[in-house]
């Protein structure tokens, strides 16, 4: 199957949601994404920017995304993170994640990074062995840290 990858544009939100809940099912986290077309259109096209996104297009269907946005390393300086990368079911195995992360990398070629970042998660061993096998690093030893809405109004409460 062909397909095409370009960068997104705002009437490219809904397809893109559409991916990111089929990874949020994959990841087994079907209720947990809160983002809507709405936010995705401002985050991304509004007047401030924070994300820049490609879309991977078959016929007239969106069947794969990057998403990535500017971040800045104390030891590096300016890099990239990869929030997520995502190929449709139907097209994994079709060259389309590949195609994907050349653009990602080209992008940050192109702005001059020090790195591009990105999590996988430890299960997810076909994941792991595609971008081990693109030369990336999967640092197994670091943990991801965050804080949700809930645990931010918490941590201040304790202020």
């Amino acid at each position: 199957m062909e397909f095409t990858i370009r960068e997104a544009v705002a009437e490219d939100m809904p397809g893109v949601l559409t991916l990111i809940k089929e990874l949020a099912r994959f990841e087994k986290e079907a209720n947990a994404v809160e983002v809507t077309v709405d936010d995705l259109v401002r985050d991304g096209f509004g007047e401030n920017v924070l994300f820049h996104c490609f879309v991977a297009e078959s016929g007239s269907k969106l069947v794969g995304m990057a998403l990535v946005y500017n971040r800045y390393s104390t030891w590096k300086g300016p890099i990239i993170h990869l929030e997520d990368l995502i190929v449709a079911e139907a097209m994994r195995g079709s060259g389309l994640g590949t195609a994907l992360l050349d653009a990602v990398v080209d992008y940050g070629a192109k702005k001059g990074v020090k790195r591009i970042n990105w999590e996988v998660l430890d299960w997810n061993e076909p994941a792991i062995a595609f971008y081990e096998k693109k030369g990336a690093r999967v640092m197994r030893d670091w943990d991801v840290v965050q804080l949700d809405e809930k645990g931010i109004r918490n941590y201040l409460d304790k202020l």
